[in-house]
């Protein structure tokens, strides 16, 4: 598994912060003046890669947010889950897990497809109330090629997997503690009946759909 070097953001690292060409992130923080603060996180709390901790942190996580963007960059924002070990750490700089069978709009998939970019923000709510961000480039694998390497999912029962999505690190840093809120694990069991108890058109939406659908008909 090869993925190309990794090559930090020009701006961030990279021109100095009196050229006039920056980015949106750079020119920010001269208009509010926080330059100095924002040089200290980057030299302080960002990686190019996932250290020992960071590492363990992810292969502890539950749940993380993926950030993806099409080639207009139109944005999607997602969810992923699974049992711990479901997002796997292939090495230090490469990440991995496996989709698994959803609505087959393949909204994030189709993004990474056109544009590579993709931001991953894992969140530990319960416990340690700290997040991990890790940006990098990601590429779709067919699982028949990741289980050629031994990656096999331990997918809910049903669910099936065709594609793996599979990231070089970029940047690794820190997500603090301070706004995130202390959630209650919730056994198993309770979770299962509290979902059943919830339709798949919670927001009404198929419900409106059809109510257009019946006026447009009527009409």
């Amino acid at each position: 598994m090869t993925f190309p070097a990794w090559a930090p953001r020009a701006d961030r690292h990279g021109p100095d912060p009196s050229s006039a060409d920056l980015s949106g992130e750079r020119r920010l923080q001269q208009r509010m003046q926080s330059e100095h603060r924002a040089d200290r996180f980057y030299d302080e709390q960002m990686l190019d890669h996932l250290n020992p901790l960071m590492r363990a942190f992810v292969r502890r996580a539950r749940m993380f947010f993926l950030a993806t963007a099409d080639a207009s960059g139109e944005c999607d924002s997602t969810l992923r889950a699974g049992s711990p070990g479901f997002l796997e750490v292939v090495d230090e700089r490469t990440v991995t897990w496996p989709e698994f069978r959803g609505n087959g709009v393949h909204a994030s998939l189709g993004n990474i497809s056109e544009n590579p970019h993709v931001g991953l923000l894992i969140v530990d709510f319960v416990e340690d109330q700290v997040g991990l961000h890790v940006n990098g480039r990601a590429e779709l694998v067919e699982a028949a090629a990741m289980a050629r390497h031994g990656f096999r999912p331990g997918s809910p029962a049903g669910h099936t997997t065709r594609l793996w999505v599979r990231v070089a690190v970029e940047e690794a840093y820190i997500h603090c503690s301070k706004h995130i809120p202390r959630m209650a694990d919730v056994p198993a069991e309770q979770a299962a009946g509290e979902r059943r108890n919830r339709t798949a058109d919670y927001f009404g939406a198929r419900a409106a759909s059809r109510r257009t659908s019946d006026s447009s008909a009527a009409s």
